[in-house]
């Protein structure tokens, strides 16, 4: 799911809770994996009936989905239907406007829970959605709908799901081995260049506010904190690493800031702060130990999202003085 930007997940407090969240949210992105759709992935490929129907164990029950879905509306989760290569007719706004995923996306309809009719046209097969969405009944007679409540899945185990829902659960695994021995193995590098104890802050600002993330709210954080094991500020941890986020007056942004800043920037958005001597005179901006990525292209927390951030943090982590 994506992980909105801050000033929407603060309107949609039902994301809240994460991302990106993305809300984005949404709070306890990656920790907890619910049982129920824990033990759903040990049957979820089901025999294949006469009809070209598996029976998928959702987090809601038992539901009949097609083998292998066509004509895919994806709601929430697009991204991970699109790092496995599934069949999109119809995704969010917000996958849509991502600039990692808007060239892969060009045939695609965005849609709208707001509007089943517009969905209806589209002749799905499967319907993804969000637990918190609207008219879940008038969309689940479209087509079969397979439900997630965000948070009951860790980052890694949703593509799994997802792999099972696309009769691809063997390709998903194998992606989350490969990239957790490949993730693991840079952090080791970061670490050593930087030091085992040195600390890491993941600021995002709009016009108005800076805020501070955990480790489970997009923005790369599951891949520093949860993967690379790098450490969060002492002041961040307290604050930001259970609801997911913290808003942050200018005044105390210097107490949480690590060693390192990673710097999420909203090209729409300037924040005058950035142009003050409190933000310049900080020790990791002094130093020439800040990376900067794009707020739009780092929202998300599947495969595509993930790899493109890995290089990113790589190069950065290893180039700085």
């Amino acid at each position: 799911m994506k992980k909105l930007f801050i000033p929407l997940i603060l309107a949609f407090t039902v994301l809240a809770g994460a991302c990106g969240n993305e809300t984005a949210q949404q709070n306890s992105a990656a920790n907890n994996s619910s049982e129920t759709n824990q033990t759903s992935g040990n049957d979820s490929a089901g025999a294949e009936t006469a009809s070209g129907t598996v029976t998928y164990q959702s987090e809601n029950g038992p539901i009949e989905i097609p083998a292998n879905p066509k004509r895919i509306v994806a709601l929430t989760y697009a991204p991970n239907v699109v790092a496995l290569g599934g069949s999109l007719v119809g995704v969010d706004t917000w996958t849509m406007n991502n600039p990692l995923f808007t060239e892969k996306l060009k045939d695609v309809a965005v849609v709208s829970e707001d509007n089943p009719e517009q969905i209806f046209a589209l002749e799905p097969d499967l319907i993804i959605v969000g637990s918190h969405m609207k008219n879940l009944d008038k969309l689940s007679e479209i087509a079969p709908t397979i439900i997630y409540t965000w948070g009951k899945l860790d980052y890694l185990a949703q593509q799994v799901e997802i792999g099972k829902v696309l009769n691809k659960e063997a390709e998903a695994q194998a992606w989350v081995e490969d990239f957790t021995k490949r993730a693991k193995a840079v952090g080791e590098e970061i670490k050593a260049k930087i030091g085992k104890d040195a600390t890491v802050s993941v600021f995002e600002y709009d016009t108005k506010n800076f805020y501070v993330f955990g480790d489970n709210w997009a923005r790369g954080t599951e891949l520093l904190y949860q993967m690379m094991e790098l450490n969060m500020p002492e002041k961040a941890k307290q604050d930001a690493l259970g609801p997911g986020y913290y808003t942050l007056s200018n005044e105390i942004i210097p107490e949480y800031a690590g060693d390192y800043i990673v710097l999420s920037q909203n090209k729409e958005a300037q924040n005058e702060f950035l142009q003050s001597n409190t933000w310049k005179n900080i020790p990791a901006v002094k130093n020439g130990h800040v990376i900067e990525i794009d707020t739009a292209a780092s929202t998300y927390s599947d495969p595509i999202t993930l790899e493109y951030l890995l290089e990113i943090f790589k190069d950065g982590f290893l180039s700085m003085p």
